[in-house]
């Protein structure tokens, strides 16, 4: 972060702020209408400013941040978190999506183990059954 003016595209800034693993994910994400730059849909060669508000969806979750620096490569985790800060209105509803997805999977179990042949063709048999 120097003191000249730097320019940086959405996709390049999404993934130095580590909301995206890979800048191909982070592309396809700005060209599929998941990330809103001030409320607008944009391409991933949009250059992103200082003070920009930015909406970023990735699967069910949404991040409302405000852009506070500009990098254009990618660094480490807590030079990334410098780089916005999330809403507070983003925080409370990212906080009861959760709460609505702890309740939705609390009934569920994971199995002990993957099923093994005889298993398999018992699924298979009950899954038949039904045609």
């Amino acid at each position: 972060m120097s003191d000249k003016q730097i320019q940086v595209r959405i996709d390049k800034w999404l993934w130095a702020a580590r909301f995206f693993k890979t800048r191909g994910l982070a592309s396809k994400a700005a060209s599929g209408g998941k990330v809103f730059v001030n409320g607008q849909r944009c391409k991933p060669s949009k250059i992103v400013k200082v003070s920009d508000v930015l909406s970023i969806q990735k699967a069910e979750i949404e991040f409302t941040v405000l852009v506070l620096a500009l990098l254009e490569k990618r660094g480490p985790a807590r030079i990334a978190q410098t780089l916005y800060e999330e809403t507070e209105e983003s925080i409370q509803k990212r906080e009861e999506q959760r709460k609505i997805r702890s309740l939705f999977y609390a009934g569920q179990s994971v199995p002990d183990k993957r099923p093994g042949k005889r298993d398999r063709r018992k699924i298979r048999e009950f899954i038949r059954k039904n045609d």
